[in-house]
């Protein structure tokens, strides 16, 4: 499955609290993305350590994972990750109230299953239907949306827009959503965080996918322009594209 990870400080931050990566074994594609929080560089600990968690148990699989076992390690592995991160915290008072989202996609020939915490995201790409988002934020403004005390243009622009409900890291326990959904030959899998959903739009990022070139081309192009658009945040995504030929 080709695929392709990039992350970048933006145009004003000084430091990159995001990390992710693709890892893979000749069935299946695990893409990940977190975007990290806390004071005096807290952020980037949280996200790496919850990347090194996450690929530590990728590490020990023996075999591909079949759909429901897929959702079920996927689950496991971030409570678990949540939990790692959690205790660290507490044990390392200069840590304490750290945190990042994480959104994970394991991306096999007939299935994609997705566990999400936070507003990094989840997108299906392919030119028959567009682009559309899979995953839900946690944040505070999704949640005025869902009451029906705001609308979703509105909430683009919210100042709290950034308050999340639900975060790795912050509590010992913590809810994962988990989902799984087919893709087509071709079809394009995105995993990003807010330095780029923030900046530019779903259409935005449809025109991007659909131009010709190469996955790096096309990664480097939706970073280019986030940044272009203001770059405030460090902007991260993954791409994994579906094997065009190969069954579902």
């Amino acid at each position: 499955m080709n695929n392709v990870f990039r992350t970048d400080c933006g145009m004003y931050r000084d430091h990159n609290e995001d990390t992710g990566g693709t890892l893979t074994n000749p069935q299946q594609t695990l893409a990940v993305v977190a975007d990290g929080m806390g004071g005096h560089k807290a952020g980037d600990v949280a996200s790496d350590m919850a990347m090194a968690f996450i690929r530590e148990q990728w590490e020990q699989l023996d075999a591909p994972l079949e759909v429901s076992r897929a959702m079920q390690w996927m689950e496991e592995t971030i409570k678990a990750a949540n939990r790692h991160l959690y205790d660290y915290a507490k044990t390392n008072s200069e840590y304490e109230g750290m945190g990042t989202t994480l959104v994970a996609a394991l991306c096999s020939h007939d299935f994609v299953a997705v566990a999400n915490v936070g507003d990094s995201r989840c997108y299906l790409f392919d030119t028959h239907q567009g682009i559309q988002q899979q995953t839900e934020d946690h944040s505070l403004v999704n949640e005025l949306v869902k009451a029906g005390q705001l609308t979703k243009e509105a909430a683009e622009y919210h100042p709290r827009k950034h308050v999340l409900t639900r975060a790795l890291g912050t509590d010992d326990d913590i809810d994962v959503d988990t989902f799984t959904f087919k893709w087509q030959d071709g079809g394009l899998v995105l995993l990003c965080s807010d330095g780029l959903s923030n900046k530019l739009t779903d259409h935005q990022l449809a025109q991007v996918l659909q131009t010709e070139g190469t996955l790096e081309e096309r990664a480097d192009r939706l970073v280019e322009e986030a940044n272009q658009a203001g770059g405030e945040d460090n902007i991260t995504l993954a791409i994994v594209e579906h094997p065009k030929g190969d069954a579902e």
